[in-house]
């Protein structure tokens, strides 16, 4: 499994992938967070699900471009161009998997901001190709363990929050699903584009680099949970006293 999560506000948008891969025992890394398209118009494509779909329909994808039909006007263009190749991959290899006890479950989170879109957005697209997109009422969409990391994003993270606060509520989510689920961990690839110079911004971390933000967020987790009110509630739950 995995943890990929998009965040759509107002300065623009997060994405944050983890690197973990099992396969049984066996633990690897590998990049689920990657951008495409020429370096004016680029979008991100984060997927959860078999590697082995994914990487056949962004290689169908990548195609397109490099013979000259990959010049999406919008991302809207984009992740149709996606869902229409996934369709055709999922018609290809949908039976030989089942052959295998193998499930045609890739989901796809896709983001950007092309020449005529007016403002950064965010698709999920389902195995079928069918897809919904981010909203400013609920504005983040996330792929494979999403349980953990959930809580957290909705209490605290609204389409007025600002982009570095965003950031660094995704790395939040990120780790409390890490601590939750042994299939989720580092490295983790974490991706921006900012609204004021349109600009991507993409950047790796292992857990050194951010030991410091982790330890910091479970101290502050225990104390809080110590000073919050007891109430007469807590009171009639244990012996008179205590």
């Amino acid at each position: 499994m995995t943890y990929c999560l998009a965040i759509k506000v107002r300065e623009g948008l997060v994405g944050l992938a983890d690197g973990r891969i099992t396969s049984g025992t066996q633990v690897s890394a590998a990049r689920k967070l990657t951008l495409h398209g020429p370096p004016a118009a680029r979008f991100f494509i984060m997927t959860s699900g078999l590697r082995s779909v994914r990487d056949k329909t962004v290689a169908y994808l990548e195609r397109d471009r490099r013979e000259g039909k990959g010049d999406y006007p919008s991302m809207l263009d984009a992740v149709t161009a996606y869902a229409t190749h996934l369709r055709r991959v999922r018609d290809e290899d949908k039976e030989s998997l089942e052959r295998s006890n193998l499930a045609f479950n890739l989901h796809t989170l896709i983001g950007g901001q092309l020449a005529t879109d007016p403002q950064p957005t965010v698709f999920l697209v389902y195995p079928e190709g069918n897809w919904i997109e981010v909203d400013e009422r609920t504005p983040y969409l996330s792929i494979g363990i999403t349980t953990y990391g959930k809580p957290i994003l909705d209490r605290a993270l609204h389409f007025d929050t600002s982009l570095r606060n965003a950031l660094k509520l995704a790395y939040v989510s990120f780790d409390s699903t890490r601590l939750s689920s042994s299939d989720v961990g580092f490295p983790i690839d974490v991706i921006s584009y900012s609204l004021g110079d349109r600009q991507w911004r993409e950047r790796q971390y292992e857990y050194d680099d951010l030991r410091e933000q982790s330890q910091w967020w479970n101290r502050h987790l225990t104390e809080l949970a110590t000073a919050l009110p007891d109430g007469t509630w807590v009171d009639g739950m244990l012996p008179p006293g205590s």
